[in-house]
């Protein structure tokens, strides 16, 4: 048999399907080596320069050699890059997971490898075969409801979830006209992270964040800390009950796709039963294509899958849901790599 030759610096082979198909199967090893630096805190150790992996180990409270065989892994794959004597600096893709980063990813990457997460993940094929949510079956009880009993957990997936989304749902909805509107409600808005963002870009607005009132309880100290707050006030309630009156524009980001199609076409009436006339309500979603493609929601429609009810929907999917609720569907509004504003007003027939 004779081998065949490659050219240094030229085309490289395909590895054999067996071979990238075991490259697939060991992404999960990735996320937990991801999990384990995040929950440590090694990025926020690395901020200032490389530092030997003994030197991180006393930082973090780490054994060694352990240590050393997670980094390895991840300068494989260019979150951290190996130096010699067993340095290792933070590589671009890595400085995300600064707790002090502009846009952080620690705690997402802390929460993707939780125990509580990978225990229902790893169900998902009971969920396939039955229909019903991975996290309910393993864990026995709805996730909110589970969540919510587990205050620490809670606490992480509400930080994983403002670090991952926040910042891309802001750019598209903030980018959307609202000079005509005068009052906005951020219907489920949390803790008001969302709106201080619209109201900042858009000073002629005032606005409301509605959620649980014990969610909203912590809105009112980030909407003075970001100089708003004399344009903003936070409501409690259920927005399956009702949604405050008033506002000509209802933004609901990342919230529809939690519900499955009954629950969300309540939310979405009520929304419609509470807006000014010739008002809108904006979604700042990731959309699945409407045909073949890569899309980053075919991915996140999967922990929807496992994690409760919800799903990622389309173009022609929310159509169908806004014209349940009483409302028709405009336009796509502005779009990013990740999210995409799915805009609607009160049905015209």
């Amino acid at each position: 048999m004779t081998m065949q030759r490659v050219e240094p610096g030229g085309p490289q082979p395909q590895p054999p399907p067996e071979a990238r198909l075991i490259g697939l199967t060991t992404a999960a090893w990735v996320a937990q080596a991801l999990n384990v630096v995040a929950a440590l805190g090694v990025a926020d150790h690395l901020a200032d320069g490389p530092r030997t992996v003994d030197e991180l180990a006393a930082a973090v409270g780490a054994d060694g050699p352990s240590l050393y065989r997670v980094l390895r892994v991840l300068a494989d794959v260019e979150v951290v890059a190996e130096l010699d004597g067993r340095r290792f600096a933070l590589a671009e893709l890595g400085e995300p997971l600064r707790r002090d980063a502009p846009v952080s990813l620690r705690a997402w990457a802390e929460m993707a490898g939780a125990p509580f997460h990978m225990q229902a993940l790893t169900d998902l094929v009971g969920a396939v075969r039955t229909g019903e949510p991975a996290f309910e079956r393993v864990h026995g009880r709805q996730a909110f409801d589970w969540l919510r009993d587990h205050p620490a957990e809670w606490a992480l997936l509400n930080d994983a979830m403002t670090g991952a989304s926040s910042p891309a749902v802001a750019e598209v909805l903030t980018a959307y006209d609202f000079s005509a509107a005068g009052t906005v409600i951020d219907v489920g808005g949390g803790h008001g992270v969302l709106l201080a963002a619209l109201l900042q870009a858009h000073p002629h607005l005032h606005g409301v964040v509605y959620d649980l009132p014990e969610v909203v309880a912590g809105a009112a100290p980030r909407l003075d800390g970001a100089g708003v707050g004399a344009r903003a006030s936070a409501v409690g309630g259920d927005f399956f009950r009702s949604v405050p009156t008033g506002a000509d524009v209802h933004v609901l980001a990342n919230i529809i796709h939690d519900w499955d199609d009954d629950r969300a076409v309540r939310i979405l009436a009520n929304c419609r039963a509470a807006l000014n006339p010739g008002g809108r309500v904006l979604l700042g979603e990731a959309l699945l294509p409407d045909g073949p493609g890569p899309s980053l929601a075919k991915l996140v429609d999967l922990e929807m899958l496992v994690m409760g009810t919800g799903r990622q929907r389309s173009e022609v999917d929310y159509r169908a849901l806004f014209r349940r609720a009483g409302l028709e569907l405009v336009g796509i509004g502005p779009s990013n790599p990740m999210y995409s504003v799915v805009e609607a007003v009160v049905g015209r027939g």
